[in-house]
């Protein structure tokens, strides 16, 4: 009955077969069309911020030749090769102008990036921070001292692009807590480092602006994510810079290119940077060439105005008896987790760390783990791989160095499982490390590894180094 009154309000009519093909075919040029102008708005924000990149080393660069027509006597060498407390010291003193400094670090930046492209983008507000500090009364702890930040940490007026070509347009409206607290010990930031793309990479290359080299050596990588800040500090042309790290981010580049790095315990600083969000607690931290640099950066950034400004960060200062006390210390290690296996060059060091500490009298003691820890780091895996695709999903051109992440995160979960079934009997079995067992008469005897006592230890670490 339905069908039929149906049939007298909307009476048959045949389908033109050419009129059907032509609507096709209009719509699929509609879409290649749609997705060409697409690309070319892609690329038009590239190369615009490829651009303001090149006009930013151009005035750099003429800015450092009119400072030295100005001071032509610098010894440029002698100011590189003083060490961050020695550089400090000099700068507290009078015998060394922040203003020398800055502009010796920028003429040594302009060089460095040239070679190994480690600069996103230089900071042309660092003559007016330096005008700033040099009317301070009380000088900070960093006075005069230029320092590096890699791309995501906020600097008001800047991209803080994470790699990615959907951040290009974002500009950040306001300083992050970390800068500003920087800025008010005296520091000047002056330059911008490059990053992977979506920082979810341990080499250092995106779309926008390209590969970062290893200063070392040009056919090696420089390690990410922040892959920048290790071959600007490398290279010499920063003193100190601030990286960020999850999962190896300042300590793989710290390792590729001969630096000191310290991924702090999570939120032991303030963390409020343009990040792709994630499960996986992020902590910002210092880069430098001696782990007294690092002290010197982190006694500097815990101070009252990092807790006023951030109630989120534990308000606990920087202990200096603690990191200058000659007495044994308590240091916990592992180096297995039971779940990722261990290349025996990586275990070796661990082994030989873990000797060298206990022969200069320090306890060293492993912690128990338990199934439901092992169990929570296993989940902590999987927001890789959706996360990693979402970043990527707006129109993003895939940097090279991704591909082939990228190419596995695509496959559907079926095929994961698929081929974890092929691939798992042709991979020997793990060997369970013994030295990971903890019997209950060790726990008992070893009581302080509760949950608190180990994030007091962890947060002693933090304050020592």
């Amino acid at each position: 009955m339905i069908q039929q009154h149906l049939r007298q309000l909307l009476p048959e009519r045949q389908v033109d077969p050419f009129a059907a093909f032509a609507l096709l075919c209009g719509s699929a040029a509609a879409m290649v069309v749609w997705k060409w102008l697409d690309k070319r708005q892609i690329q038009k924000k590239m190369e615009e911020a490829r651009r303001t990149r090149n006009e930013g080393v151009k005035k750099m660069a003429k800015a450092v030749q009119q400072f030295r027509e100005q001071v032509p006597s610098v010894q440029t060498d002698a100011i590189l090769s003083l060490p961050l407390l020695e550089l400090t010291g000099r700068l507290q003193e009078g015998s060394l102008s922040p203003k020398t400094v800055l502009y010796t670090y920028i003429e040594k930046a302009l060089e460095v990036t040239q070679q190994t492209n480690c600069l996103r983008h230089f900071i042309p507000e660092c003559g007016e921070q330096l005008q700033e500090v040099q009317r301070q009364k009380e000088k900070g702890l960093l006075y005069g001292i230029p320092v590096s930040i890699k791309d995501h940490i906020g600097h008001k007026g800047h991209l803080s692009t994470c790699g990615l070509v959907q951040c290009l347009g974002t500009v950040v409206q306001e300083d992050s807590v970390l800068v500003k607290v920087l800025k008010s010990q005296g520091a000047i930031p002056f330059a911008m480092t490059n990053v992977p793309q979506s920082l979810f990479n341990y080499d250092c290359s995106n779309p926008t602006f390209g590969q970062t080299l290893n200063p070392f050596n040009h056919q090696k990588s420089p390690g990410g994510s922040s892959g920048g800040e290790g071959a600007l500090i490398a290279g010499g042309g920063s003193i100190l810079g601030i990286g960020s790290d999850i999962g190896g981010s300042i300590r793989l580049p710290s390792s590729f290119c001969g630096l000191c790095g310290l991924k702090p315990t999570a939120e032991r600083l303030s963390v409020d940077v343009c990040s792709l969000p994630n499960p996986v607690p992020c902590a910002l931290g210092p880069m430098a060439r001696d782990v007294d640099s690092l002290a010197l950066c982190m006694k500097a950034l815990l101070c009252e105005e990092m807790f006023w400004l951030d109630p989120t960060v534990p308000p606990i200062p920087f202990n200096e008896d603690v990191y200058s006390s000659s007495a044994p210390l308590r240091v916990g290690y592992y180096d297995t987790d039971s779940y990722f296996p261990l290349p025996p060059c990586m275990r070796r060091a661990v082994q030989d760390t873990r000797r060298a500490l206990q022969a200069a009298g320090h306890q060293v003691t492993l912690p128990p783990q338990t199934g439901d820890t092992q169990l929570s780091e296993k989940r902590q895996l999987l927001w890789h791989d959706p996360l990693l695709l979402s970043s990527l999903s707006t129109g993003d051109t895939v940097d090279p160095s991704l591909k082939s992440q990228v190419n596995c995160c695509r496959i559907p979960s079926v095929g994961k499982k698929l081929l974890a079934l092929i691939l798992k009997p042709l991979v020997s079995p793990w060997p369970q490390d013994q030295s990971r067992a903890v019997s209950a008469l060790e726990m008992l005897e070893n009581p302080c590894w509760d949950l608190s006592s180990a994030k007091g230890n962890e947060r002693r670490t933090c304050q020592e180094l």
